[in-house]
């Protein structure tokens, strides 16, 4: 019953009494208030539309300043605006579940399948139509008549319910988001795609969602969502010549490895100069990609570079298509963007805080085969690493901007006028993120600079990013793209290598068939390495922040010394508290809900396994695959060898950061059609967690598991290690008790650790089969 009272004395020292504690550290000790539990009161009964965590449990102290003056970030402001059902005077802070009615929706070739769930729930009618928007891009290159019905059927529903459309071939969904307006800034507004973080780089709040919850929008208008913790990333210098914003995001990826942002929402800020030299189009190659980083957004401030932008998208549209361009850019809606805008509040909490020196940077180049592997290009450029495939393709960088300098490449190095061709050997493939984007490269000369040299021109589409249709890699190929993801088998062959950089480097590689440069970059002078690190790069700012986050220490002892005076409590209340703590942390089960889950372990020894390699690629977008196939190729891009490894009722161990990636469902589906009922790793991708939930397969996070099975079964002297490993080690899950105990083989040791709990609310999800299943039982009840 303590806990609200302590929570509210370190957020009123933290946030709203900083100032407070600095001024009075050096008159008096820190002494600690007489708890009275009589001036607290309980929880009002809750709204229908609000989760417990946007309601006040208790009024504030008299010593913290008011909840509309607690500094927010600038996520915290974008989600207040787009939250319902808030609390009078709540304001909304990291860590809250709040209900968002979102901005926009987008799916896109996954379209009929939310449909098939919105249906099937018994909802009949798109709450808000204009909140819905509906893209086909992913596999428009298959002709067969099965995708075709599927899209004449995404077509038909878009129609018959007033939901725009965008058919195939007019662009990847995330590009038309962008440069038809969906994606406004300050706005929140999600897609059934991984990829919706790119909506930050013109400073609209994106953050994926899965199909599950896109149902549950059109249904309702609105879902659930815990705001991250959120990361500020301060960018310094200036981009030098050559340098790209792929540069950017492909170094932030490699030297931040370390899941230094995971589940995070990030937040790039900068100075003026600094941001400037960022263009709209890099931001937005930063932010689609800071999916890659592990995070769940990357936001970009609304500043006079994003405003310029907007300007000059309103003035086209004014002067070459008014009627279409209304209600999208007008300049009247950037000037109330402009009278209204939002940034971060100073003093604002941040989770964490990280910089990068861009003046630092040179041309970074990511893989074979994972973004947490970043080179200098130079240094590839000395291992002479011969090419087969190159690709100007995806939502990432295949904008005219990406085009034209893709085609300068060719163009310097054209001799009496003669474009050269791509290298003997090497299939160079280009694909314009939009009709639009790939008109205005035609009207630049760039898209004929490109087929000149001899590259191959694909319909506007995700095609080879996402491994669909024409110029996939074959066993023992190399390739280089500049779209956003390089995972072992996602654009072809597990027995492929991927290389991922920036347009400039990808053409200059596909016309000398080999990992090379266009010799664009300057290097600074006096730069010998890229300067990153914790903070904001400033040092005598930074010192202060240490300053700031020792006072938080101090905070963290005061909220200690609480806890044990509470312990010491006397009084007959107080007395039979023991008792009540012992029986407060069992977990309420649910009839019929099993109290223990328990199975032999088998352990997938690797970190960051992402959904291509629990579920591959080339079957998400067929919706006729039967459970048993999906059982048969659970895991195949990981270990072609799990299937016959893996057991009915065995549970599955992995390392960290398991389920990053894409939001596909059957990443959980597939591991459910295996009959596997309880996933455990260090850590998991958070659109795979939301996933799981949605589609009722267990997790837990155990990350001394994972150590104790990498010190028991290590790699052979040669560093060879078996990817799936049946180990003899026993786990059961206490559900009621949150509690996992582990028996290490036969006769071995047995240990116990506290985990997570599952709560009842989720319990019912996964009993019912899953949230579609349990909206149905809401909705017939």
């Amino acid at each position: 019953m303590f806990a609200p009272v302590r929570r509210s004395l370190a957020l009123a020292a933290s946030r709203g009494g900083r100032q407070i504690l600095l001024s009075a550290r050096n008159q008096r000790p820190l002494s600690i208030p007489r708890v009275r539990t009589a001036a607290y009161t309980t929880t009002p009964r809750l709204r229908q539309e609000a989760f417990h965590s946007q309601l006040g449990s208790a009024p504030p102290l008299p010593s913290a300043k008011s909840a509309t003056q607690t500094p927010q970030t600038l996520t915290e402001k974008i989600v207040q605006r787009y939250s319902v059902g808030l609390a009078p005077g709540k304001t909304v802070k990291s860590g809250d579940y709040v209900t968002l009615a979102p901005h926009h929706c987008m799916t896109h070739d996954n379209s009929w399948p939310v449909a098939m769930k919105f249906m099937s729930i018994g909802a009949s009618k798109i709450h808000n139509n204009r909140q819905v928007v509906m893209t086909l891009d992913h596999d428009v290159q298959n002709k067969s008549e099965a995708n075709l019905k599927k899209y004449r059927q995404i077509e038909e529903f878009a129609g018959k319910h007033g939901v725009d459309f965008y058919p195939a071939g007019r662009g990847i969904g995330h590009q038309i988001m962008v440069e038809e307006g969906y994606a406004w800034p300050g706005t929140v507004t999600v897609a059934s795609d991984s990829h919706s973080n790119m909506y930050g780089g013109v400073g609209c709040l994106g953050t994926p969602m899965v199909r599950t919850d896109a149902a549950s929008i059109w249904a309702t208008g609105r879902t659930w969502w815990q705001i991250p913790p959120i990361a500020k990333v301060t960018l310094t210098g200036i981009l030098p010549p050559g340098v790209t914003g792929k540069d950017v995001i492909v170094a932030l990826c490699g030297l931040f490895n370390n899941d230094d942002v995971l589940n995070h929402a990030i937040e790039f800020t900068g100075s003026e100069e600094t941001l400037r030299s960022i263009s709209v189009d890099d931001r937005l190659a930063i932010a689609n990609m800071t999916t890659e980083w592990g995070a769940l957004s990357g936001l970009f401030p609304i500043d006079s570079v994003l405003q310029q932008w907007l300007r000059a998208k309103a003035t086209t549209a004014a002067m070459f298509n008014p009627e279409a361009a209304k209600g999208k850019f007008t300049h009247e809606k950037i000037d109330d963007l402009i009278n209204n805008q939002l940034r971060a509040d100073p003093g604002a909490t941040y989770a964490k805080s990280l910089y990068l020196n861009l003046s630092t940077l040179s041309p970074f180049v990511a893989g074979p085969n994972s973004v947490k592997v970043a080179t200098p290009l130079k240094d590839l450029e000395a291992q002479d690493i011969k090419l087969n495939k190159a690709y100007l393709v995806s939502c990432t960088n295949s904008r005219a901007s990406d085009i034209a300098a893709a085609a300068n490449v060719f163009r310097e190095a054209a001799k009496d006028g003669v474009i050269p061709k791509v290298a003997d050997g090497v299939k160079f493939y280009i694909a314009a993120a939009s009709t639009l984007e790939q008109a205005t490269a035609e009207e630049a000369g760039d898209w004929q600079v490109l087929l000149a040299a001899g590259a191959e021109a694909l319909p506007s589409g995700c095609g080879p990013c996402i491994g669909l249709g024409t110029g996939l890699l074959e066993p023992g190929e190399v390739g280089i793209s500049a779209s956003n993801r390089n995972f072992k088998g996602r654009m072809g062959s597990t027995d492929a290598k991927a290389y991922l950089a920036s347009p400039e480097v990808v053409a200059a590689s596909a016309l000398k068939g080999k990992i090379a440069g266009p010799g664009w970059y300057q290097k600074p002078e006096g730069v010998e390495k890229v300067i990153i690190g914790e903070g904001n790069g400033d040092v005598e700012h930074d010192k202060a922040i240490s300053i700031e986050e020792a006072l938080d220490k101090l905070i963290a002892q005061a909220d200690s010394m609480i806890a044990s005076a509470e312990k010491d409590f006397s009084g007959g209340e107080a007395a039979a508290e023991p008792a009540a703590s012992e029986e407060e942390t069992l977990t309420e089960i649910l009839p019929g809900f099993p109290e223990k889950i328990e199975g032999e372990i088998v352990f997938c020894d690797a970190d960051n396994i992402n959904t291509d390699g629990i579920y591959p690629g080339k079957y998400t977008y067929q919706d006729n695959v039967t459970t048993e196939k999906m059982a048969e190729v659970c895991m195949e891009n990981y270990d072609k060898e799990f299937g016959k490894a893996a057991k009915e009722g065995d549970i599955l161990v992995s390392g960290f950061n398991f389920g990053c990636g894409s939001s596909r469902e059957q990443a959980a589906t597939a591991i459910l059609a295996k009959k596997i009922p309880l996933v455990v790793s260090g850590s998991f991708g958070n659109i795979f967690s939301r996933n799981s939930i949605n589609n009722a397969l267990m997790g837990v996070e155990v990350p001394r598991l994972v150590e104790r099975l990498r010190e028991t079964f290590k790699a052979d002297g040669e560093g060879n290690k078996m990817l799936t490993r049946r180990t003899g080690w026993k786990l059961v899950w206490d559900v009621r008790r949150s509690k996992v105990t582990v028996t290490e083989g036969e006769g071995g040791k047995e240990w116990s650790q506290k985990v997570g709990e599952l709560p009842p609310n989720v319990q019912e999800i996964i009993a019912r089969g899953g949230l579609e299943k349990w909206v149905k039982s809401q909705i017939e009840a």
